[in-house]
């Protein structure tokens, strides 16, 4: 029997890693989700830490390198929507061991992981499928948000200008300014200031929460549905 995949699951937000813990339940024969960590430092030893970018830097600067440089983790990975060559390189030269792209189903994603445990090389960036999988989970999908519009909200909410939110996105300045509309339109706000305080109110704000041991919290939860956070 193959030796399981020690992974660590970090972003900011609690629900993100929480969903993909969710998405991967299926391949708990291959993927040990050892720890779900929002904001908070890796603390247990583990093979790969999948650093989702959602509302956080792309892998080039200082939050991924601490990741990098940490003995407990074997390998950064990260998983991302952003497929631009020059941002993987960036990555890459610091230190991460690949780039995932979210349009992965969760059988790709798990193959893709063994890859990178193995220490097998693999495309960067991944190629595009067309069609994006909404998989796992965001704040703010139970009111409709995409999961674009959802992590531009959640900058607005951090506090971060049209501009930071290009550089953090790697999205055109027309494209946040799209995102912003509709996602105004879905929440029913028409300025920022009450963008933000319905992100406040509405589990926008990044979360400080370490969860050991995910799965056993998910074993018993019905296939597409998400245990509570």
């Amino acid at each position: 029997m193959a030796q399981l995949i020690r992974v660590a699951l970090v972003d900011d937000y609690e629900v993100v890693v929480r969903g993909i813990a969710a998405m991967l339940r299926s391949y708990r024969d291959v993927i040990d989700i050892v720890e779900l960590d929002a904001n908070r430092p890796v603390d247990a030893r583990v093979d790969i830490a999948l650093y989702d970018t959602f509302a956080a830097t792309q892998g080039d600067e200082d939050a991924v390198r601490d990741l990098v440089d940490d003995p407990r983790i074997d390998r950064v990975v990260v998983y991302t929507w952003v497929r631009e060559p020059a941002a993987a390189a960036a990555g890459l030269a610091n230190g991460v061991a690949a780039y995932l792209s979210k349009e992965l189903p969760a059988g790709e994603l798990v193959a893709a992981l063994t890859a990178v445990a193995r220490g097998e090389p693999l495309p960067v960036p991944p190629p595009a499928r067309g069609v994006p999988v909404p998989a796992g989970d965001w704040p703010g999908r139970e009111e409709g948000l995409t999961q674009r519009e959802s992590e531009v909200l959640a900058l607005i909410t951090q506090g971060l200008s049209n501009d930071e939110i290009t550089a953090r996105t790697h999205l055109s300045i027309n494209s946040v300014k799209t995102y912003i509309r509709s996602a105004y339109r879905r929440i029913g706000v028409t300025n920022r200031a009450n963008a933000v305080l319905w992100g406040v109110d509405h589990g926008f704000r990044p979360n400080r929460v370490r969860v050991r041991r995910p799965t056993a919290s998910l074993s018993d939860t019905p296939p597409g549905a998400l245990p509570p956070v």
